[in-house]
């Protein structure tokens, strides 16, 4: 294995997408090894892309977070579910009336729509965003009431869980979950693990998937689900990362296992090193 300090031989024609929360940063505090991994990617030619399920923050906004903490990250680079949900919206329900339950702004989700507030008369389509303290009895509920009148429901993405510094905080998956079971209704999702974002992804860094290492700390969202979409999964043990979710991904919906796994992003260099000789 040359070691990630060696002379390097170029990696034109591939590229790292990046999970954030929990691999490069938790609660907005740099992860050890993040900003020697991004440099080390760029040195090398690779492209770069940081697809995230964050729904109150613009891409813009994001990057802003991360080089206030000495990542050197472009606005450009980020893919957002809130973006994404954004351009679903615009293409799907056309100046349709929308009801957002989500915690805090919208982010990337832009016009070319309606937004309604949960007590107007039913809305055309229902889009949860990020969990949190909006996501009460009351608010539920009339998602929930929505749903069993026939509304349709896009999920800007199905994380159960995200880390903070505080410890792990339950996300939009876990709820949209229990709804989907009492209702008999199946949403549409867009962020990950959806295939949406790992498409868009590949698109703005112009490769094939097949190109692409995909870096997370979900083995279910960002791992196995970028793998089903033709990149290589590398699971870091950090942020939400448990060692019994890794013990029993085999036989799960994707029925695969991770490519690579290593401690933390700190290691991604010598990994890269070996898989791309250089």
């Amino acid at each position: 294995m040359r070691m990630a300090g060696s002379s390097a031989a170029h990696a034109v024609g591939r590229g790292v997408l990046f999970d954030i929360d929990g691999v490069l940063v938790t609660s907005w505090s740099p992860l050890p090894g993040a900003r020697e991994a991004l440099e080390w990617v760029r040195a090398r030619g690779a492209r770069r892309a940081f697809l995230t399920n964050t729904t109150s923050k613009t891409g813009d906004d994001i990057a802003g977070a991360l080089r206030a903490c000495g990542l050197d990250v472009d606005g450009g680079e980020i893919v957002t579910a809130a973006r994404l949900t954004g351009e679903y919206l615009r293409g799907a329900y056309p100046g349709a009336r929308v009801h957002v339950l989500t915690d805090g702004p919208v982010g990337d989700l832009g016009a070319g729509f309606e937004l309604v507030p949960a007590d107007a008369a039913a809305p055309d389509v229902v889009v949860l965003g990020g969990a949190g303290p909006a996501f009460t009895h009351y608010a539920l509920s009339r998602v929930f009431e929505f749903m069993l009148a026939g509304v349709p429901v896009v999920a800007m993405h199905r994380s159960n869980a995200w880390a903070t510094a505080e410890g792990q905080r339950i996300d939009t998956g876990l709820y949209l979950e229990g709804l989907c079971r009492a209702t008999g209704v199946t949403p549409t999702v867009i962020g990950k693990p959806s295939p949406v974002g790992f498409r868009a992804a590949a698109e703005l860094m112009g490769l094939d998937p097949t190109a692409i290492v995909m870096v997370g700390d979900d083995v279910r969202a960002d791992v196995l689900a970028g793998q089903v979409s033709g990149m290589t999964g590398v699971l870091v043990r950090t942020g939400k990362f448990r060692q019994a979710a890794l013990d029993t991904v085999e036989g799960d919906e994707f029925g695969l296992v991770p490519d690579h796994v290593i401690d933390g992003v700190g290691d991604l260099p010598t990994l890269l090193a070996d898989l791309w000789g250089c």
